[in-house]
C-alpha cells in the first residue's frame, strides 16, 4: 500500500478532479429524477455559475494572478484554472490558435458529461454545462467574448459535434481599475 506522500501530484490532482466530477453527476442524476430535466439544466448552471466564480478566483490566488489587462493574462487565467480543474479523463483539447482567441473540440464526440447523459437518457434536452462554467470563468474576470458556435443545449446533439471558439475583448474598465 502506498501512502499520500506516495503519490505524485499527477495523480492526485486525477483522483480529486474524478471524485468532485462524480459527485457533480450524482447532483445532477438526483435532481432529474427528482425534478425533471428542466429543473436540473436550470439548478445545474445555477450551481455551476456559483462554483466558477469561487473556483475562478481561487485559482487566480493560487497562482498569485493580480489583474486581467492583456489577452496573455487571459490566456494564462484560463491555462491555471484548466490546470487544477480538468482531469486527463475528460478528453477535450483548448488551445489559442490566435492571440484572442481560445478554439475547442472534444474529438470523436467523446465528451465525457455527453456520455453521462446518454447513460441517463437525456441527451436530447441537457443544457452543457462544461462549456458553461468556462464561460462563468469569463464573465467573473469581466472579459467580454463571443462565442462560435451558440450553445444551446449540447452541440454533439444539436450540430453532430462539440468543437468551437470563443472571442475575446480585453476586461471592462471600471473607473480607474480593471475588473478582474
Amino acid at each position: 500500500m502506498r501512502t499520500i506522500e506516495q503519490l505524485n501530484v499527477h495523480e492526485l490532482r486525477e483522483h480529486i478532479i474524478k471524485n468532485w466530477m462524480t459527485h457533480d453527476g450524482a447532483w445532477f442524476f438526483h435532481c432529474l429524477k427528482s425534478y425533471g430535466i428542466e429543473e436540473a439544466n436550470r439548478l445545474n448552471k445555477a450551481a455551476i455559475k456559483t462554483l466558477a466564480g469561487f473556483e475562478f478566483k481561487r485559482a487566480k490566488g493560487l497562482f498569485g494572478i493580480e489583474k486581467i489587462t492583456t489577452f496573455k493574462d487571459i490566456r494564462e487565467a484560463i491555462d491555471a484554472v484548466f490546470s487544477v480543474s480538468k482531469g486527463d479523463f475528460m478528453g477535450f483539447s483548448y488551445s489559442f490558435p490566435e492571440e484572442d482567441l481560445l478554439a475547442w473540440e472534444w474529438p470523436d464526440n467523446d465528451c465525457f458529461a455527453y456520455q453521462g447523459m446518454k447513460r441517463l437518457g437525456t441527451t436530447k434536452d441537457y443544457q452543457c454545462g462544461v462549456l458553461y462554467r468556462v464561460l462563468c470563468w469569463l464573465d467573473e474576470a469581466g472579459i467580454i467574448y463571443a462565442v462560435e458556435p451558440t450553445i444551446n443545449g449540447c452541440l454533439i446533439n444539436t450540430l453532430g459535434e462539440c468543437r468551437g471558439k470563443v472571442r475575446f475583448s480585453l476586461p471592462k474598465q471600471v473607473g480607474r481599475g480593471v475588473v478582474s
